[in-house]
């Protein structure tokens, strides 16, 4: 049941209909024998032509290996993707450079990173990334980057704030009840994520947007 409210209505930042979007139409664009590369994949499963690298072993997982040395030679794969990973490694600077290395000529790279949201050590969480701070994370490694665009808008970074912190505010009182008062809560305000698609435009669509998507290409 706890993974199913979490799925539904929490960690949807697979659902999104920009990122089903974005990826649908990179993956798309892959030709005959053309690879793609997930950086820390966890349990998902994209496309017949994707390798899936984590830390951790699960039932689609090709490959286990750290983001900081991918296991790879260099000009591997037409597109490098990675979503909401980069938080969780202690030098996402230098795993971006190793994305770009096992990039070809002309590659893609999709990086798709938090804004607002909350600690979740998994197994640490060290980072948060603004609309410029994703930009410099993707060029620092080589890259030019085409765009950044919010994954995630002002509605899914308001229902993050607010859940949070009443299931904060019952654990401070009792400490068991933070899980199901954060599972109520995600399913009662969920309807503040509808709002996403009109606030990932305008002029203040930075200040609490969930988080981003980048697009890198390497120029050689």
């Amino acid at each position: 049941m706890q993974n199913w409210v979490s799925r539904t209505f929490w960690s949807t930042y697979h659902d999104s209909s920009s990122i089903r979007r974005e990826l649908a139409a990179l993956l798309g664009d892959l030709g005959d024998g053309q690879l793609a590369l997930n950086v820390g994949s966890g349990e998902s499963d994209l496309h017949s032509g994707v390798v899936n690298i984590d830390l951790a072993p699960s039932e689609h997982t090709n490959c286990v290996g750290d983001a900081l040395k991918l296991p790879f030679g260099n000009g591997t794969f037409r597109l490098v993707l990675s979503q909401e990973t980069m938080e969780h490694v202690a030098d996402p600077f230098q795993a971006v450079r190793e994305m770009e290395r096992v990039l070809e000529a002309r590659g893609i790279l999709y990086l798709q990173v938090p804004f607002v949201l909350g600690y979740h050590p998994d197994p640490e969480d060290y980072w948060r990334f603004t609309h410029s701070g994703l930009q410099r994370l993707i060029e620092q490694a080589g890259l030019r980057c085409e765009r950044v665009e919010p994954a995630l808008a002002a509605g899914t970074g308001m229902h993050r704030i607010l859940v949070e912190f009443l299931a904060g505010m019952a654990a401070r009182l009792v400490p068991q009840t933070y899980r199901p008062v954060k599972g109520i809560m995600a399913i009662l305000f969920y309807p503040l994520k509808w709002v996403d698609g009109w606030l990932r435009t305008g002029s203040q669509r930075d200040r609490i947007a969930g988080g981003y998507f980048g697009i890198g290409r390497k120029t050689a």
